[in-house]
């Protein structure tokens, strides 16, 4: 499968980052692994750690092409954002080592893609992963948004590379 992508989601959290690693071969994405990265003991900066850590152990053994991690949205909260964004941050600088793509995507934009509404709750969004991936077994709400981020991707980059065929087409005047 010469054509294969595989795409790595990360939904991250202070607490639970969820993982995805999907592998697309054209239209179609094939389930490779999903799960979360618990980081609830110890103090933040040891939290920050376990992320960092946990996510080069994924990109090390699952070699993606590319990670499609959900961006940081305002929370009522401004102490709950900055966390937030501390753990994306440690995620993504997990992933800086090895040579890939990442693309950010917003959580409506996630939502929309794959229920077809950006309001959408977790377990929608878990509901249509199960679905779309044909999976056997619910992955935990966070690896769901994860694997939801990897699917969006896949098909937002299937999307952009049928936009750039048909420009390349189209002949000057």
């Amino acid at each position: 499968m010469a054509n294969t992508r595989r795409i790595l989601g990360i939904d991250p959290g202070s607490r639970k980052t969820g993982f995805g690693v999907l592998d697309f071969a054209g239209d179609e994405p094939t389930y490779v692994a999903s799960g979360i990265v618990s980081s609830a003991d110890g103090s933040f900066p040891d939290r920050l750690r376990q992320i960092f850590t946990a996510v080069s152990e994924i990109v090390a053994q699952y070699r993606p092409d590319v990670v499609a991690i959900e961006s940081v949205f305002m929370h009522k909260n401004a102490g709950s954002a900055l966390k937030l964004g501390h753990a994306r941050s440690a995620a993504l600088c997990a992933t800086f080592g090895f040579e890939m793509d990442i693309y950010e995507y917003a959580p409506r934009e996630i939502k929309q893609a794959i229920v077809g509404t950006g309001a959408a709750t977790k377990e929608q969004v878990q509901h249509m992963v199960i679905s779309l991936l044909s999976l056997d077994a619910a992955p935990s709400l966070d690896a769901a948004d994860a694997l939801a981020a990897a699917l969006c991707h896949g098909h937002q980059h299937r999307i952009r590379a049928t936009l750039a065929m048909r420009e390349a087409r189209v002949l000057p005047r």
